[in-house]
């Protein structure tokens, strides 16, 4: 069983920058691939982006503006966010993808972290 905990979220003005953290316990992290969501107040969930052992994936609203990284002798992943917007003020999620398959979809993601509030000012 693997334990999520996400952490680095606050407030922000747009344009600026924010890390976030991912940090697991309970079983190899490095073998572990990790999904990072989003879900903004009256919205649905949405992806943001993961990690592979080697491979890192984006949702088409971050590519040049959010980096995913991962240091496994820390056990954590990072989402490095930059040039932020207002439209990026949401509850940011870490998850499992049991398949090591990064996927899109919620439902492809177990082992929720208790998530972090990420707030853009205008």
């Amino acid at each position: 069983q693997v334990q999520l905990a996400e952490s680095g979220g606050g407030l922000v003005q747009a344009g600026g920058s924010l890390r976030l953290s991912c940090v697991a316990s309970g079983r190899t992290f490095s073998s572990l691939t990790i999904g990072w969501f989003r879900q903004a107040p009256g919205k649905e969930r949405e992806f943001v982006g993961g990690i592979t052992w080697t491979t890192t994936y984006y949702a088409d609203f971050v590519k040049g503006r959010f980096t995913i990284s991962r240091d496994n002798a820390k056990n954590t992943v990072y989402l490095q966010m930059n040039s932020l917007k207002p439209e990026d003020t949401a509850v940011y999620y870490c998850a499992r993808a049991p398949t090591g398959r990064v996927g899109t979809i919620e439902r492809e993601y177990d082992n929720w972290g208790q998530g972090t509030q990420v707030t853009v000012s205008s």
